[in-house]
């Protein structure tokens, strides 16, 4: 099974603010990240405003964050909504469609394979949510070249040292 750039897009930008939890993020930082377009990701973006799952605040101070509930969302719920066609083979498609007619549908068993290989591919992305997947955040955002502020950790004799900031 293969996904559309759309679907790939879309992943990759949930995953990119759930690496970067503080603050706003832009289409242009995420474009310079991937290497992918900004005109792709304008659209992708707002699709997942719409749904709900990223906040979007405009003007000049504005960018993208995730939606405090997104990162419980499913990899196979964020497929369902970004893909449009699950039609793996011709015979999936609607009877409208006579270009796609099989002449041995009525007694072919490939289609009960396919829907059940489509099935099964979908519930493993079921089990694992955008959270999970942007895990370790911190390699992941060294890897997109994400700045990460360090929490202060306790020096030894109880002493609270400040760590700054970490592109790691």
């Amino acid at each position: 099974m293969r996904l559309t750039d759309y679907t790939d897009y879309s992943l990759r930008v949930m995953l990119y603010l759930a690496v970067r939890p503080d603050g706003l993020s832009t289409i242009q930082e995420i474009s310079d990240a991937y290497g992918i377009s900004k005109n792709h990701l304008m659209k992708i973006v707002q699709r997942l405003g719409e749904l709900g799952w990223i906040e979007t605040v405009r003007g000049r101070n504005g960018g993208l964050k995730l939606n405090e509930r997104s990162g419980a969302l499913t990899i196979g719920e964020v497929v369902r909504k970004t893909e449009s066609d699950f039609s793996i083979v011709g015979c999936f498609a609607g009877d409208d469609e006579a270009h796609r007619h099989c002449v041995i549908q009525s007694h072919c068993r490939l289609r009960g394979l396919f829907a059940a290989a489509r099935d099964a591919f979908l519930a493993e992305l079921d089990k694992h949510t955008v959270a999970e997947l942007a895990h370790p955040a911190n390699e992941l955002a060294g890897l997109l070249g994400i700045v990460r502020f360090m929490p202060p950790t306790t020096a030894a004799g109880g002493v609270t040292a400040a760590r700054g900031v970490e592109a790691t």
